[in-house]
C-alpha cells in the first residue's frame, strides 16, 4: 500500500497522468493531433478497454450499467455508505481534443491510485466514472449517460435515439459492450451517491488570461438545443426561375441570419451557435428541397433563454415562406448551481496546496449538472491553451493537469471520510 501520508495529494503522479493522456490520444487520433472518438464507436470501445486494463492492474472492481456508463470502484471501510464519485466522459467531437472529458476520467482514476499509493483508507467508497455520450455529436441529446443515471431522461427513450446515419443507440451500445465487456449492474441506471466532483479543462480563456491554475466552479449556465427542419421543393437549377422556386437553403439562410441578429446582446453573454447543416439532395444542379440545422443556445438565466426561444419560433414562422419550416427543442438544461460545501472545499484545497485560483461559472455543460440533482456536487477547472477546445489543437500543460488532480484527490479524500 505504500507509506501512509496525511494527505493523498502528494501521491499524484504528473508523469503517470500525462502518459495516460498520451495513450488515450492514440485511440481515434487525427492527423492534426486531436481525436475523433465519438460515443459508442470502435474508438470509444478501445478507450473503455484501456481504462479497464489500468483499473484491473490495481485491483479495482469495474462495472457498467444499462446506458453504458463505466464505473471503477475503490472500496471504503463502510460498504453501505453512499460513494463519492468523480469522472467525466471519453467520447469526443468529430474533430475533438485530447483533454476534453478525458482529463476528468483520468484525473478520477489518478485519484483512486493516489489514495492507494498513499495508503489512505476512506469510510465511503470512491468511484471513478466514464459517462456515456456527453458530447451529443453522434447521438442527441448530450450528457446522456449522466442524465439517465440521474433520472432526467428515460432509459428506453434514449436507447431508441438514432444517429445521423440512422443507427439506433441501443444497437451501437450493444456492439460497444460486446467489444468492451464489463460486469453489468442489475436494474435501471442510478444509485445513491454521497458527493460528486468533476475535474475538467476550462474550455475557455479566463484562467489563462488571469494566470490562475485552478477554477473553483460555482455554477453551469443553462442550455437549450433545437433542430430546425425546412421543406422546399427540388427543381432544376438551370431551368427554374428564382421566383418560382421553393428553395429550402435560401429559406434557411434567411432564418439563420435573422436568428443571429435576434440573439446578439450588448454584453455578449448569450451564446448562439448553428453547428450542423444538412442540405438535400446535395446535388450541384438541383435546387435544395430540404434543409436541417441545429441550434445550441446558452445563458446563465433561464428566463432569458425562454424569451429568446420565443424569438426563434417567431423567426421560423415569418422567414420560411414560400417553404414550410418547423423548430423543435430537443434539450432544455436549466442553469445549475453547485453546493456551497463542495465549492468551499475545492477553494480550501487549492489554498492549502498554494495554487492560484478563482471562482467562476462554467459556460459549457457537463455531466455534473445532472448529478448535482442527486447529491452535493462541484467542479474543478484547469487552464487550456488559449482557451481552445472542441478543436484538434486543444492543449493543456502537464503541471496544470496534475495540479487539478491534486486538488481533486484532496477533496475526494475529505468527502469520503464525512
Amino acid at each position: 500500500m505504500g507509506v501512509a501520508l496525511k494527505d493523498s495529494s502528494g501521491a499524484v503522479s504528473e508523469d503517470r497522468l500525462w502518459q495516460r493522456h498520451a495513450d488515450m490520444a492514440r485511440l481515434g487520433a487525427t492527423p492534426k493531433g486531436g481525436v475523433n472518438r465519438q460515443a459508442l464507436s470502435a474508438e470509444d470501445a478501445a478507450a473503455r478497454n484501456l481504462l479497464m486494463e489500468w483499473a484491473r492492474a490495481r485491483g479495482f472492481p469495474i462495472f457498467t450499467d444499462a446506458i453504458g456508463n463505466l464505473f471503477v470502484r475503490r472500496d471504503g471501510t463502510d460498504a453501505k455508505a453512499p460513494p463519492v464519485m468523480s469522472g467525466s466522459h471519453m467520447d469526443s467531437q468529430p474533430t475533438g481534443g485530447r483533454f476534453d472529458g478525458m482529463y476528468g476520467v483520468l484525473a478520477a482514476l489518478e485519484a483512486l491510485e493516489a489514495l492507494e499509493d498513499a495508503g489512505i483508507r476512506t469510510r465511503r467508497p470512491v468511484i471513478a466514472v466514464a459517462w456515456t455520450n456527453e458530447e451529443g455529436s453522434r447521438f442527441q441529446p448530450g450528457a446522456m449517460g449522466s442524465a439517465v443515471f440521474a433520472g432526467t431522461y428515460k432509459l428506453d427513450d434514449m436507447l431508441a435515439v438514432k444517429d445521423w446515419q440512422g443507427v439506433a443507440l441501443k444497437d451501437a451500445l450493444q456492439e460497444t459492450l460486446k467489444a468492451a465487456p464489463a460486469p453489468m449492474r442489475e436494474g435501471d441506471p442510478g444509485f445513491d451517491v454521497g458527493f460528486y466532483v468533476e475535474a475538467h479543462i476550462e474550455q475557455g480563456p479566463r484562467l489563462e488570461n488571469a494566470a490562475k491554475t485552478i477554477g473553483v466552479v460555482t455554477a453551469i449556465q443553462g442550455s437549450r438545443r433545437y433542430i430546425v427542419e425546412i421543406g422546399g421543393e427540388e427543381a432544376h437549377a438551370g431551368t427554374t426561375p428564382r421566383a418560382a422556386r421553393k428553395d429550402a437553403f435560401a429559406a434557411a439562410t434567411r432564418i439563420a441570419a435573422a436568428m443571429y441578429e435576434a440573439t446578439t446582446d450588448a454584453d455578449d453573454t448569450l451564446r448562439f451557435t448553428i453547428g450542423r447543416v444538412e442540405v438535400s439532395p446535395g446535388s450541384p444542379n438541383t435546387v435544395p428541397g430540404a434543409v436541417t440545422f441545429t441550434i445550441d443556445m446558452r445563458h446563465p438565466e433561464d428566463g432569458v433563454l425562454q424569451a429568446h426561444e420565443k424569438k426563434l419560433h417567431d423567426i421560423v414562422a415569418r422567414k420560411a415562406r414560400p417553404c414550410s419550416a418547423r423548430i423543435e427543442r430537443v434539450t432544455n438544461v436549466a442553469p445549475t448551481g453547485f453546493d456551497p460545501r463542495v465549492i468551499d472545499l475545492v477553494r480550501a484545497k487549492a489554498q492549502a496546496l498554494k495554487l492560484s485560483h478563482m471562482d467562476m461559472p462554467s459556460g459549457a455543460g457537463h455531466d455534473a449538472m445532472h448529478i448535482a440533482k442527486l447529491c452535493p456536487a462541484g467542479m474543478i477547472f484547469v487552464p487550456c491553451e488559449r482557451g481552445i477546445s472542441h478543436n484538434e489543437i486543444e492543449n493543456a500543460a502537464p503541471s496544470d493537469l496534475a495540479a487539478g488532480a491534486r486538488v481533486l484527490v484532496g477533496v475526494l479524500q475529505e468527502l469520503a471520510n464525512r
